[in-house]
């Protein structure tokens, strides 16, 4: 029986010893425990004009005065694009997306802009449309202009926005162009 209430006590020890609470160590045998990070100091912010720019400005190219004028590889009869460039509004890629009605060369068309990713620009398209424009797959706006390109990617026509709902600008071959809704 003595064996019986020995066992009983040392199974009683082992069941407590393994209640005994432990904490994380090293191997030294010290309690450690990383040192909270510290906040850093943030410096101000500041704000003012920057300094006109120096050095030589011959760089960029003189503009057109008169004649044919070249806007973003675009040709425009007369410089007519170079006003509207000047003048244009501005505009979103969103604003673009839907149905717009072309008029080119004397002919009236639809075109469909989209925000579907197409390449370096958005997918899009014409039906109905004659000559340079039947070849339109993509667009985008780059600044204050609209750039038409076709499937490859190249630009066909370049339109900045002259009213609310009305883009002008010309294709390369030098036709007029125009989107309104």
């Amino acid at each position: 029986m003595r064996t019986i209430h020995a066992v009983a006590g040392l199974a009683v020890v082992l069941a407590l010893a393994g209640c005994q609470r432990t904490s994380m160590t090293d191997f030294g045998g010290n309690n450690t425990s990383p040192a909270p990070v510290q906040a850093q100091p943030v410096p101000t912010v500041s704000s003012g004009q920057l300094a006109a720019p120096t050095g030589d400005t011959s760089q960029f190219p003189a503009a057109p005065v008169s004649g044919t004028a070249a806007v973003g590889g675009v040709q425009t009869p007369g410089g007519t694009e170079v006003a509207a460039a000047t003048n244009a509004l501005d505009v979103t890629k969103e604003s673009m997306v839907g149905n717009w009605r072309v008029s080119n060369a004397g002919s009236s068309c639809d075109m469909f802009l989209t925000l579907t990713n197409l390449g370096s620009g958005s997918r899009g398209g014409t039906r109905g449309c004659a000559g340079e424009l039947t070849a339109m797959g993509s667009w985008e706006v780059a600044g204050k202009q609209v750039v038409l390109k076709d499937r490859n990617g190249n630009p066909l026509a370049r339109l900045f926005k002259t009213a609310d709902a009305r883009f002008d600008g010309s294709t390369n071959g030098g036709q007029p162009i125009s989107l309104s809704r």
